[in-house]
């Protein structure tokens, strides 16, 4: 069996001071990865800073034999996911992988949830990744090499009190699906992962300790993502656009798929009454699949007229 070795890589972590973004961390760099584990250090909700869950990882991993550097920039401003990035390259010369993990959640829903919750969420989690990604893509452009996992969450399948933090998170993959595309020529992977874990944002420990096993109820700590979060950043990772989900001892794949659907192929144009009668055929998922990307889904969409 083959062993994943990250030596003579080095690899940015973002909100790796507590939870599954520590598992990450110290995963890698036990792996051989020199690591820059950023983290602002505030509360679950976005608010305040403390340099200290970035720095404690760091002594963990250096405790531990490894290399690491600590780094309290904020990601959700252009700014701070520049500084994180210089900090890898000014440190340790370069930069292969980078896993956005910050994040917050800011419970609401409709109708209370107001536009600074949205807002905050999409600059933390969606333009968050961003500014990271974007930092580093010249030097990955440069090397012909990199690996990019972003985080995005099933709770973008929705729930009642979710709005900003699921719309942020659907967004996350649409921008990975695109990086994907721009990273292919030159040797960039970029895909998602969808954790599960009992952490502080996950219902778990306010100040991210790790909840004990107890009989009758689901263990699901932190580590257990760690390791399809390293495969992914690996280079030997063979996918790039996908979305995974971890943890509990589970791991799968979530994909957006299209139905084969219902084909109008009367003279005219559809009617309303045409759509009802056969809404079935359109809702129907016996035929569907999974396009690749954009022109992937329009080729099959227009197939019938395309010849």
């Amino acid at each position: 069996m083959s062993t994943f070795s990250f030596e003579g890589r080095v690899a940015v972590v973002s909100g790796a001071g507590r939870g599954i973004g520590r598992g990450y961390a110290r995963l890698l760099a036990a792996r051989g990865a020199k690591v820059v584990v950023n983290d602002l250090g505030g509360s679950i909700e976005g608010d305040g800073t403390d340099a200290g869950p970035a720095q404690t990882v760091v002594d963990e991993i250096v405790a531990a034999g490894g290399e690491a550097v600590a780094d309290t920039s904020d990601v959700s401003t252009a700014a701070g996911g520049e500084t994180i990035v210089a900090t890898a390259v000014e440190r340790f010369g370069r930069i292969d992988a980078l896993v956005n993990n910050a994040g917050i959640i800011r419970w609401a829903g409709l109708p209370e949830v107001d536009l600074d919750n949205l807002e905050r969420h999409l600059a933390v989690h969606l333009a968050g990744s961003f500014n990271t990604m974007r930092a580093a893509w010249p030097h990955f452009v440069e090397q012909q090499y990199g690996r990019v996992v972003h985080t995005t969450s099933t709770g973008l399948l929705g729930l009642p009190n979710n709005l900003g933090y699921a719309a942020a998170k659907a967004g996350t993959i649409g921008m990975a699906r695109s990086a994907k595309l721009a990273g292919a020529p030159h040797g960039i992977k970029v895909n998602c992962i969808a954790p599960a874990a009992m952490t502080r944002m996950g219902g778990g420990d306010p100040l991210g300790e790790e909840a004990p096993r107890r009989a009758g109820q689901p263990y699901m700590p932190s580590d257990a993502v760690a390791p399809l979060v390293a495969y992914l950043a690996h280079e030997d990772c063979p996918v790039s656009g996908e979305v995974y989900v971890a943890g509990a001892g589970r791991y799968s794949r979530l994909f957006i798929a299209s139905t084969e659907g219902w084909l109008h192929d009367a003279e005219g144009t559809a009617t309303v009454e045409d759509v009802a009668a056969n809404f079935a055929a359109i809702n129907d998922e016996s035929g569907y699949y999974v396009p690749a990307d954009l022109m992937a889904w329009s080729g099959a969409f227009l197939k019938h007229q395309l010849g």
